[in-house]
């Protein structure tokens, strides 16, 4: 098979990474790829993510048999549905599907019409509106961007001020801030599970649990994801069972009821409380970081997977998983989610190989033959070991022997599991 991937970020390059371990792979591009990419695919770096036209053409002319789109903006843009239109297979969901993600307001409004778990909520297009409701409810609260904003469109505000001064944020966000949920705050563990669907069957993934926070105890901003590990525990046999038949297919089937087929991964954000769960959000592609510590799990081939989900013929596969446990570790630039410094150099990646590491670039770039910084989070480097105990200190050696100006990483990875 010939391969295009689209992205260029962490989960990009772990996907590129299990991608091309398929015997069913021949020639593999990435649009626009990063150096880390460069090691399994032919970069691109002139067509704009953006441009459906140009990676349609792009496509067309290489023969791809598959397109892998992995980011959010790309699939809310409608980049499946035009390759589609041009009878060229792709893994992901189309527009209408990825509003699930693109519109938090669809998500919540398809939740409550048929039943699937969430907090409860209330949706304004006027900040004074949201604001009164706020002084109603009282704090903890949490105020949500409607439309896409990189993972930081959320703020769980703690204290009345901090929930009204939070309304006021999201004007940062744009058209994406222009509406916002107000939804009750809800309090418990969170875990991610993804699961990979052809819009009939649903294969649900080991469960990871992602640190969404800056700062070591779930402190500071949140941020697009500052480490990972994988399998979660608090998702047990039960919970797992309860998510895939009240939360995961509950959703595919109210999506088809609403006239929309939902092909590719499908992301439950999902809060777990007394051995119930809800769902937080709903993202639809693979989660970052959750991706970097699920796939060194998984044995199955990936490619095959994503074939099938593009296809519809998922019915009769199987995953088979790795009993080890997963973690990865953000190195990210000093002052991220707020403003920080590019064009840093990198070095240490060859020591931090040779210690079992897997380096996945999440915002790095060439500068001549130097790898440089050129993202917030930079790197991600996941570690795996027969137990989570074992994987938390090989990751957090091979941190250490990492090294550019101001890198900030939390400390704290997998804490919770291991106590």
């Amino acid at each position: 098979m010939n391969v295009l991937l689209i992205g260029g970020g962490g989960r990009e390059h772990a996907l590129a990474w299990k991608i091309a371990q398929s015997p069913l792979l021949e020639k593999f591009f990435a649009i626009p790829g990063s150096p880390g990419i460069a090691a399994f695919a032919e970069c691109v770096e002139n067509i704009p993510v953006d441009d459906n036209a140009a990676l349609v053409s792009f496509a067309a002319d290489r023969a791809i048999d598959l397109v892998v789109v992995g980011p959010e903006a790309p699939l809310v843009n409608g980049l499946v549905d035009s390759l589609n239109d041009a009878g060229i297979k792709a893994f992901g969901p189309t527009k209408s599907a990825a509003q699930i993600e693109g519109s938090k307001i669809f998500a919540k409004r398809l939740m409550k019409k048929y039943g699937i778990p969430t907090a409860a909520f209330e949706v304004f297009d006027n900040p004074d509106d949201a604001k009164a409701y706020i002084r109603k409810q009282g704090a903890p609260i949490v105020i949500k961007a409607d439309g896409l904003a990189a993972g930081k469109g959320v703020i769980v505000a703690q204290t009345l001020d901090e929930a009204l001064n939070a309304v006021d944020e999201m004007k940062a966000f744009g058209t994406a801030g222009s509406k916002i949920v107000v939804e009750e705050f809800m309090d418990g563990e969170e875990a991610s599970v993804l699961a990979l669907t052809d819009g009939e069957k649903i294969i649900p993934l080991i469960a990871a649990q992602d640190h969404k926070r800056a700062f070591d105890g779930d402190k500071g901003l949140n941020t697009g994801g500052m480490g990972a590990y994988a399998p979660a525990p608090i998702v047990n046999d039960e919970i797992a069972a309860q998510v895939e038949e009240r939360i995961l297919k509950p959703t595919i089937d109210a999506l088809k009821a609403e006239g929309i087929t939902y092909r590719g991964c499908l992301y439950a954000g999902l809060m777990i409380k007394n051995g119930a769960a809800k769902v937080v959000e709903f993202n639809c592609r693979f989660g970052d970081p959750e991706t970097q510590v699920v796939l060194p799990l998984m044995e199955s081939d990936l490619l095959e997977l994503m074939t099938a989900c593009a296809d519809g013929s998922l019915r009769d596969k199987k995953l088979s998983w790795s009993k080890s446990s997963a973690v990865c570790v953000i190195m990210a630039s000093g002052g991220y989610p707020k403003a920080y410094k590019k064009n840093l150099p990198i070095d240490g990646l060859t020591k931090a190989k040779a210690l079992g590491a897997m380096i996945f670039h999440a915002g790095t770039k060439l500068k001549g033959d130097e790898l440089v910084t050129s993202g917030g989070r930079v790197l991600g480097v996941t570690t795996t070991a027969p137990t989570l105990r074992e994987a938390v200190g090989k990751a957090y050696r091979a941190v250490e022997v990492i090294h550019f100006d101001g890198v900030h990483y939390r400390r704290d990875i997998a804490a919770r599991a291991l106590n």
